[in-house]
């Protein structure tokens, strides 16, 4: 399958790291594939329970604490649920992980065999032939994450389906989004109702994401070449001491202090290296990260493939 045309033989996998990407992302998408007789489920990776302005501002509370996360949580599963019947979809056709919001990069860091086999057996239950997930390039890093299990978990499949990223938070532009799947008449609208069931999500962000709504569904398809060695950034200094860089593989993840996985190349920048005789087989995405705790949602650095 090299672009989006969808059949009745198309069986497409929706991966959504939060309650409202699935319809973001994928609601015109997933209506296609429905009239034309194929067949959806949606994998939800997390409740989204760690949201806690809108439940600040909804429950008229400070104070957050597990039970109260725990709740929310419960709450957007419950939206999700009400989204995809407006799309089309049964019950059934949710498979929720419940993996903690805010932190799939931790859940690949820390348990990332066990993360890599739970989506495959999802995969491998459902069989479909179109996987549809964030792009790697998305700002948020639960998206970026998402990616990247997605990635790790095809790369153990003896037929791996074809892989499209949607965009979320960051840019969403022609050119890194390319193929574009317009909207029947009527779609568009239930895509709005749908999105209009994250009742949580839209009492302080509805406008931008009824905009979002609107906006043209975009998809890149991901090819399995191989990464580049040579990586994007280039960290001050003063940091570099801190900085740590996880490689994740299809054999789980390791974490390395930035000075132990990375040399010095002409230019200025820099190339990733595995220690010798620690080469996996397989894809392998790195994330340049620090450990310390952040006010700030979205990624600066993101995922890179090596």
């Amino acid at each position: 399958m090299s672009d989006l045309s969808v059949s009745a033989q198309t069986r497409l996998l929706v991966v959504a790291p939060h309650p409202d990407d699935e319809t973001l992302g994928c609601g015109v998408l997933i209506q296609r594939v429905l009239a034309a007789g194929g067949a959806v489920q949606v994998l939800l990776l997390t409740d989204g329970d760690n949201n806690p302005w809108p439940q600040r501002y909804i429950e008229r509370r400070l104070r957050i604490d597990a039970a109260g996360r725990r709740r929310w949580g419960g709450r957007r599963r419950g939206e999700v649920l009400q989204a995809i019947a407006a799309l089309g979809l049964p019950a059934s056709a949710l498979h929720a992980m419940g993996w903690p919001d805010m932190g799939l990069t931790a859940l690949l860091r820390d348990e990332g065999s066990r993360a890599i086999a739970a989506v495959q057996a999802v995969m491998q239950g459902f069989q479909p032939n179109l996987v549809s997930c964030p792009g790697l390039r998305d700002s948020h890093p639960d998206h970026g994450a998402a990616h990247v299990l997605c990635c790790l978990a095809l790369a153990g499949l003896d037929r791996p389906p074809s892989l499209f990223a949607y965009p979320v938070h960051g840019h969403a532009d022609a050119s890194a989004y390319p193929v574009l799947v317009d909207a029947a008449p009527g779609q568009q609208q239930r895509k709005l109702q749908a999105l209009a069931e994250h009742v949580t999500q839209m009492r302080l962000s509805g406008a931008r994401l009824r905009r979002l709504a609107l906006s043209p569904e975009r998809y890149m398809q991901v090819e399995r070449a191989p990464g580049a060695a040579r990586l994007p950034w280039r960290p001050p200094v003063l940091l570099q001491p801190w900085l740590r860089l996880l490689a994740a593989t299809p054999a789980g993840a390791v974490d390395f202090r930035w000075p132990d996985a990375v040399v010095s190349a002409a230019g200025g920048g820099y190339q990733f290296r595995w220690p010798p005789g620690r080469q996996p087989p397989g894809p392998a995405f790195v994330k340049l990260h620090l450990d310390w705790p952040s006010p700030w949602i979205f990624d600066h650095w993101g995922w890179h493939a090596v």
